[in-house]
């Protein structure tokens, strides 16, 4: 007994020991990436020293206060690099009950949409490009520089915190090895490099792999079954999808301009709820888009077309999320003006092409939904 109650005791402790060894190896940092993230986003050894950093920043949910909050929480390789939480239709931030404004565009495919930039046309001229769906951040690291200090977003108090907090990571070492020794000396420097590895990270194949059913059809590996070809008919016919989201020599079905294509304003939209330090217009908030970027009249209400890569994986739809399925939005294209719906910018609403009265039948729209859904990368 006095032998058996010794041993016991002694593998006790031996689990105890090497479960502890276990935890100060691995830790509990949320920057380490386990099997899953492995699986979702590829090894390391397939991406470059700068774009490897990028994918440690974009997990990591040390870097918001609180903690628990990465770029992932929001764009999620599983949910298309759209937000996962599909039960509100804009993003929560780092703080529980605060949300953004708008829902959150996939940050699938977006190394391919070009600078911001304004373009002569025989027409005058249009704006097109720019992260973000209003277009307000012309690049990619750019883009990557808001969301650390948005207080509806991550929340961080300042770029110097952001900073300590990748300072006392468990890749900052990698940072250094990039950047140089004194690398995180200089606040505002280090900052700039952050988002340009984020940047790189978006710019690999783990963003766009054109892998979906579609790209096997065009590579003839396989066929569309009948409703899928159907869809894909009346999306460059009749319902005109083409028109702005015509595939282009990129395959990314965007022209990257901007419209204004008559959606209704979402009041079931958190964001309006918000005290008045967050959303000082409450109820009466009204979103001009690209018109509140550039000042401009004309441009108000005017979004920028985004790419359908992934769509069926990014629900809710719309820049405040107003509809929960592709059906909605298709049946919103088809009859929009024949319902009277209501925009929430009733300015520069475009009536081309017969958008907003496509007379679709109910089984054309599943057709399209069928079309839409062999975009999805597998």
């Amino acid at each position: 007994m006095k032998n058996s109650t010794f041993s016991r005791t002694h593998l006790d402790i031996l689990f105890a020991v090497v479960l502890l060894t276990v935890l100060l190896f691995t830790g509990c940092d949320s920057s380490s990436s386990d099997s899953e993230t492995n699986d979702l986003v590829g090894d390391d050894e397939n991406l470059s020293q700068l774009a490897t950093l990028g994918r440690r920043l974009y997990f990591d949910e040390n870097l918001s206060n609180p903690v628990g909050q990465s770029c992932a929480s929001c764009h999620l390789p599983d949910s298309g690099f759209a937000d996962p939480d599909a039960h509100f239709p804009v993003s929560e931030g780092a703080i529980s009950g605060r949300f953004g404004a708008r829902n959150t565009p996939t940050a699938s495919y977006a190394a391919f949409i070009p600078e911001f930039r304004f373009v002569v046309d025989r027409n005058g001229g249009h704006y097109e490009g720019g992260q973000f769906l209003d277009g307000r951040a012309s690049s990619l690291e750019l883009q990557a520089e808001g969301p650390f200090l948005n207080g509806l977003e991550m929340n961080m108090v300042d770029k110097s915190a952001v900073i300590q907090q990748v300072q006392n990571s468990s890749y900052a070492d990698e940072f250094t090895d990039l950047f140089g020794e004194n690398a995180f000396a200089d606040v505002d420097q280090a900052y700039q490099q952050i988002t340009e590895a984020i940047a790189e990270f978006e710019r690999s194949q783990v963003f766009a792999p054109f892998n979906s059913r579609f790209d096997a059809v065009q590579a003839g590996t396989e066929v569309f079954t009948t409703s899928e070809q159907n869809g894909r008919n009346l999306f460059n016919g009749r319902a005109n999808c083409d028109r702005c989201h015509d595939a282009g020599p990129d395959q990314v079905f965007s022209d990257f301009e901007y419209h204004n294509i008559g959606v209704p304003a979402n009041p079931d939209n958190p964001f309006l709820a918000l005290s008045v330090d967050l959303n000082p217009d409450g109820n009466s908030f009204v979103d001009n888009g690209l018109g509140g970027v550039v000042n401009e009249v004309a441009q108000n209400g005017k979004f920028r077309t985004p790419t359908l890569r992934n769509v069926a994986l990014t629900s809710p739809y719309m820049h405040n999320g107003v509809f929960d399925s592709l059906e909605a939005v298709v049946e919103f294209y088809n009859r929009r003006d024949v319902d009277g719906v209501i925009p929430e910018v009733a300015q520069n609403v475009d009536n081309a092409r017969n958008i907003g009265n496509l007379n679709l039948n109910p089984s054309q729209i599943q057709d399209l939904v069928a079309f839409l859904h062999s975009l999805s990368d597998r």
